[in-house]
């Protein structure tokens, strides 16, 4: 028989992980368990890496609502939406420059709230409040808010106190600017605070309905008739008085001062 002719070894696959193949089945160019199989010839032996489809972030629609539902709360506070005018939700999308979906929407929770009435074929007609449901929401927001903060500075320490004097503080400088919606976003903000030291959320979600609801106009109110700066800075130095009580544990003088605060509001 003729001599066979000897066939060269063919070189070990390339391990990705360690750069290089090892191990005598490697050497010898067979496929061994737990490795890549022999790469041909021509085929680059790296591996590409996998490319991943870009991720590009989405408006929500419900951020827009969002926007829309605060802009909506501003305008009524500031009067500039009318108690008793009805506004159509393609008429106000053109004003803020969107579509009517997210403004329906926003009116919708505004209607839930008890700010606005849905007019059937017409959009929401801004709810006519007068003296008297002014009156009753401050009664209501007493007999919640009264007991806790009587409650409230017996038991707080003084330190804790102290943490809120930036809030109660941003309410002057709040009332100072002359804006009723500023104002009015910084009163609840500090009323949220005191409360929220009972440990009471469902109690601080209750009392900041409540106080919003009160913030809106009454009748006949609008633009041209907010309550004005000096009457925002006596609410506003209330909160300030209010709170050197509290940290003092003064009940009877926090009682006074709560009540009075209350019968103004």
């Amino acid at each position: 028989m003729g001599r066979r002719a000897r066939v060269p070894a063919q070189p070990g696959p390339v391990d990705v992980e360690r750069g290089s193949g090892t191990g005598d089945g490697a050497a010898r160019g067979e496929h061994t368990h737990g490795e890549p199989a022999p790469v041909p010839p021509g085929v680059p032996s790296v591996v590409p890496p996998v490319v991943r489809p870009v991720v590009r972030p989405v408006v929500q629609r419900a951020s827009v609502r969002g926007q829309i539902l605060d802009a909506l709360r501003a305008a009524l506070v500031r009067g500039e939406l009318r108690p008793g005018e009805v506004y159509s939700a393609p008429v106000l999308a053109e004003r803020f420059g969107v579509s009517a979906t997210p403004v329906r929407e926003a009116m919708q929770q505004l209607a839930l709230e008890g700010a606005v009435e849905v007019v059937p074929n017409r959009g929401f007609r801004v709810v006519e409040r007068g003296a008297r449901e002014l009156a009753e929401l401050a009664e209501v927001r007493a007999l919640i808010e009264v007991p806790v903060m009587l409650r409230l500075a017996r038991t707080v320490p003084a330190e804790r106190w102290a943490e809120l004097r930036p809030l109660a503080e941003a309410t002057v400088r709040a009332a100072s600017t002359g804006c009723r919606f500023t104002y009015a976003e910084s009163d609840r903000a500090f009323h949220r605070a005191v409360l929220s030291l009972s440990g009471n959320s469902q109690l601080v979600q209750i009392a900041d309905d409540l106080h919003r609801r009160a913030q809106w106009p009454l009748v006949g109110a609008g633009p041209g008739t907010p309550r004005g700066r000096a009457e925002l800075l006596a609410d506003a130095h209330e909160h300030t008085a209010l709170l050197d009580a509290l940290t003092a544990g003064d009940v009877d003088v926090v009682r006074v001062l709560v009540g009075e605060h209350f019968a103004g509001a």
